[in-house]
């Protein structure tokens, strides 16, 4: 497929106005994406575990206006107006116009609200922009469809492609929130139908051992990161290992392919541990150079390892582009590995916060 597969057809229905409201999960990458090119596209290909309960709820109210010459919109989080975000809107609003062309007939209330905190490294701009492009597709579906007898032209894999398409213009990792459990983004010899367009479902076999997977998120440092993911990326531009590490992540998902076939917990952690800390060596050698790692960070990783080593058990963790560790274990194993998160790790969370998700399937559209 090719961008221009996304451009619709003449819309065949006229909204006066309306309200849709999506839930749409966060996500946690195995394989890091880091560095991007031109038009939000990746350096290298990555592959998430879909989460369940860190998501954004987003409530889109449209109302036509007599002018189409400006976009028009105001932005609320947590039933607050945040005109701090309406730049990032603003800009997504113009990379995906092409894509959706009745952007600027309608007035947009954009409500949102988290179930984690924002800003803090679990990913909230990947479940806010998929929750954005959710509501915004549901709009053009009713614009273009009026009887069952069309309803084909919007079948759900379309629907989910162009949604994770535009998602991934708003923030790149954001087209890995629209499904799940295993989402594949990025071109790469390894994943057949992978592209670096939309996020695609791991089409390969998975074991036992991978289903329902664990991910209790301990948040160190629930404040704004001290740089953003988009000022990171942007370093990897000449980035003297740059290149290196791009050839890795397409390693490390062809290596990925037989761990989650055979179950073998022992290389999954070292392999999701390897890419996490060379997420970070990647921020600490850019110029110029930079620490999202905190203190207790580091407290949590060496009690990981060190309870791994005395336990047997399969616990692991991986870090997003923060401070926040994810503590990531099999099913089978979560009371003891929770016995030992609440008992030994807690306390180095800032006001011993901490969320226990799972791997999740998926956005939901949430019926009035």
């Amino acid at each position: 497929m090719t961008e221009h597969d996304f451009s619709p057809k003449p819309y065949t229905n006229s909204i006066e106005k309306g309200k849709v409201t999506w839930e749409s999960p966060s996500n946690i990458a195995l394989v890091k994406y880091w560095g991007k090119k031109k038009d939000q596209i990746p350096e290298n290909p990555s592959i998430s575990f879909t989460l369940n309960e860190c998501k954004t709820i987003t409530t889109l109210t449209f109302t036509k206006k007599e002018s189409n010459k400006d976009f028009s919109f105001e932005v609320y989080l947590d039933g607050n107006k945040k005109d701090d975000f309406k730049p990032k809107i603003q800009t997504f609003f113009e990379r995906i116009e092409s894509y959706l062309p009745f952007l600027r007939d309608y007035h947009f209330k954009i409500e949102t609200k988290n179930t984690f905190p924002h800003s803090s490294g679990i990913a909230s701009s990947a479940s806010g922009m998929s929750a954005l492009a959710l509501c915004l597709m549901s709009i053009e579906k009713e614009l273009s469809v009026r009887s069952s007898a069309v309803e084909t032209s919007f079948n759900e894999n379309l629907f989910n492609q162009k949604a994770s398409f535009l998602a991934r213009l708003g923030s790149g990792s954001a087209c890995r929130s629209i499904e799940g459990d295993l989402i594949v983004w990025g071109k790469t010899d390894s994943i057949e139908g992978s592209t670096d367009l939309f996020g695609v479902k791991y089409p390969y076999k998975v074991h036992q051992n991978f289903k329902n997977y664990q991910d209790t998120i301990l948040l160190v440092d629930k404040g704004e990161k001290q740089v953003s993911s988009t000022v990171g990326h942007n370093l990897m531009h000449n980035h003297p290992y740059a290149q290196n590490r791009f050839q890795q992540a397409h390693n490390n998902l062809e290596k990925l392919k037989p761990i989650l076939e055979s179950g073998d917990l022992n290389a999954f952690v070292k392999l999701v541990e390897s890419e996490a800390l060379t997420l970070h060596a990647m921020m600490m050698t850019s110029m110029p150079y930079f620490i999202l790692m905190k203190p207790n960070t580091l407290e949590i990783i060496n009690k990981i390892w060190r309870f791994r080593q005395d336990s047997g058990l399969h616990i692991s963790f991986t870090l997003d582009a923060g401070a926040n560790v994810h503590v990531l274990y099999p099913e089978n194993e979560a009371t003891q590995i929770l016995e030992f998160i609440k008992s030994e790790l807690v306390a180095y969370c800032q006001n011993g916060h901490y969320i226990c998700d799972q791997i999740g399937f998926g956005a939901n559209q949430i019926k009035e």
